[in-house]
């Protein structure tokens, strides 16, 4: 290809084949980036290489990046794609580096501090070699039968028909689909006023914990039955639980509680964001 063409690194991931499915529809002939080759696609081409090892390889023409991959990979890689032409770069980080910055777990804060200064390396790399730069921070990522939050809440509730709830699960959430936040970063990139500015993505929705869970019961057509548990409980519980879903902690019961909502005013005002509200339906 001679022409300048839109990338989107971590295209086989949730929110990056969203993206490339809106490009594709509208005749934008992206680029997919793969570490693995594959199969040519009608409206776009596969880029086989590896985003921590840019340096040597050979890049077609770029114009705009679009980067659902981790951010640290991104910012070790500006400077090759920032050579390859490209102008913008439109990635995605999490409001977790808000939410989760002082969390009681040492492992999870040192990682989410991690991922906090890699962002902010990322956009220095950028203004380093001029390239204009917007970070995206969705809240909770959905896309069912996909993400590892919603859709694990799913597994759990279509196998023991019942959902534990840690005391009433008050906890505010704003569930976001992966597809609003693809159509969010084309927006953005298409807004020069978007350049060297962060967006926080929430859903349509604010709702708690426990209506969060009760809307995932109806997208299984099943009926809810939430089980309140005391806190105490939980802290028993948790070694036979963690065997059934792997990733809980302490740490993330005791956050079924706490609220964790942004504004999406901003990116309202600055392109039009209007993400759907929380309905989501399991085949």
């Amino acid at each position: 290809m001679t022409s300048a063409s839109p990338l989107v690194i971590g295209a086989t991931g949730m929110v990056g084949g969203a993206i490339l499915r809106r490009l594709v529809a509208d005749g934008a002939n992206p680029l997919a980036m793969s570490r693995q080759r594959r199969a040519a696609e009608p409206g776009f081409e596969w880029l086989l290489s590896d985003l921590g090892n840019l340096a040597g390889a050979v890049l077609s023409p770029l114009d705009i990046v679009y980067a659902t991959a981790p951010v640290g990979l991104v910012a070790d890689a500006v400077p090759a794609l920032a050579a390859a032409g490209m102008k913008r770069l439109v990635v995605f980080t999490s409001t977790s580096i808000a939410t989760k910055w002082d969390s009681p777990d040492p492992d999870e804060r040192a990682a989410i501090r991690q991922w906090g200064a890699d962002e902010a390396r990322a956009i220095a790399a950028c203004e380093a070699h001029g390239v204009g730069w917007t970070v995206l921070r969705p809240t909770l990522i959905y896309l069912e039968g996909r993400d590892g939050n919603v859709s694990r809440i799913a597994g759990l509730i279509r196998r023991f028909r019942f959902f534990p709830l840690m005391g009433g699960g008050e906890g505010l959430r704003q569930p976001v689909h992966a597809d609003d936040l693809a159509a969010a970063a084309i927006a953005a990139a298409a807004k020069p006023q978007c350049a060297g500015q962060t967006y926080n993505l929430p859903g349509g929705e604010t709702l708690s914990y426990r209506d969060m869970v009760g809307r995932i019961f109806d997208g299984l057509d099943l009926p809810r039955i939430i089980v309140p548990v005391p806190d105490f409980v939980w802290r028993l519980v948790l070694p036979i639980a963690t065997t059934l879903l792997p990733g809980l902690s302490a740490t993330m019961a005791v956050r079924m509680a706490k609220d964790m909502t942004f504004d999406s005013a901003p990116a309202a005002a600055a392109f039009g964001y209007a993400p759907r509200k929380f309905r989501p339906r399991f085949r």
